[in-house]
């Protein structure tokens, strides 16, 4: 790791303390470890178990969205890999849009594939997860409106996401519609600036063409995995469920410490929430949690000490488990998740 990775790390992590710090003082540090010691061992297993569902569903995507590329991976080696991606996501700043690069290198060193081609099965499964979660979203909350009055800050919660997701849909559309102008014209801007960054050995007009050949791959790469419509909808289907097995696990953990909290709102709380990940924070490290209080202390009315005890056992298993088992495959594979 050089030292720029580095600092930015270490800021990472301070900044991850220091909103865990300002979520512990507001809903009370020791409430909170109360709830956990009262946490029944039986409903925390479960919570992980559910965990391991997801984490099995989304690799299981990924093997999916490989397959239509033509790289074939055993369905042992998916979970693997996938953990690692995960692990990648979790430990750099920005959550996916930092994790991607390196999951991309654990996909090409473990399967042989070219690294653009791991890139596009990587970034397709997270653009995929994008679909079902504003279904979630748009079901969980018309079905809370129905219910219950929605307060001031869901109703911003809810049009942020709208907004936010929108200009991200927005932007790849926009990208796909020109795409063949991006890969007949970026390659002449990149290139001849690229000596700066130490690549002086490569001539401009090389350079040039190895990325003009580099993104018209990417994009056909692309092309195929979205007109392959079976495995599409399988891929979606398999999204889905991983969302699903996260509901499950939230709505378990919440039974370990001995509070009923509905389905529907965590269908649509949980998608809000992992929208906290863009923060500049490990894999969204106490931003997320800090979400996650946010929004269910009005939707719940369970108290915020509680809520933090549950989402705690909760991003233990969605966050803190794929780490140990996503840092022990990256190890495996030889792979450096921080360069």
């Amino acid at each position: 790791m050089d030292d720029r990775n580095r600092r930015a790390f270490l800021i990472g992590i301070a900044g991850a303390i220091a909103a865990f710090a300002v979520l512990f003082f507001l809903v009370g540090a020791r409430d909170v470890l109360d709830s956990l010691l009262s946490a029944s061992p039986s409903w925390v297993v479960a919570t992980f178990a559910l965990a391991l569902g997801w984490l099995a569903a989304w690799s299981l995507m990924l093997r999916t969205v490989l397959a239509a590329l033509g790289i074939e991976i055993p369905i042992g080696k998916s979970f693997l890999v996938y953990a690692g991606a995960v692990f990648a996501n979790n430990v750099t700043p920005f959550g996916q849009a930092g994790g991607e690069p390196i999951a991309a290198l654990l996909i090409s060193k473990t399967s042989d594939a070219r690294y653009e081609t791991s890139l596009v099965g990587i970034a397709t499964v997270d653009v995929i997860n994008v679909v079902p979660s504003i279904s979630l979203i748009l079901v969980g909350v018309g079905y809370y409106a129905t219910t219950a009055a929605i307060g001031q800050r869901l109703e911003t919660a809810v049009g942020s996401a709208v907004v936010l997701i929108g200009g991200i849909v927005l932007v790849m559309a926009l990208v796909w519609r020109y795409h063949r102008m991006i890969v007949e014209r970026l390659p002449g801007i990149i290139a001849p600036r690229l000596g700066r960054l130490g690549l002086e050995r490569f001539d401009s007009e090389t350079l040039e063409e190895d990325i003009a050949d580099r993104l018209g791959r990417f994009f056909e790469n692309i092309e195929r995995v979205a007109t392959d419509r079976w495995r599409l909808a399988a891929v979606i289907g398999l999204s889905l469920c991983g969302w699903l097995f996260q509901t499950a696990a939230l709505t378990v953990a919440f039974d370990s410490i001995g509070y009923d909290v509905s389905a529907y709102v965590l269908l649509f709380v949980i998608p809000l929430a992992n929208l906290a990940g863009a923060a500049p924070l490990p894999g969204g490290l106490g931003s997320i949690e800090a979400a996650f209080v946010t929004l269910l202390v009005p939707t719940t009315g369970v108290p915020a000490s509680a809520i933090t005890a549950a989402v705690l056992i909760f991003r233990g298993a969605i966050y803190w488990m794929p780490v140990l088992i996503g840092g022990l495959s990256v190890s495996a594979f030889g792979v450096r998740a921080v360069r």
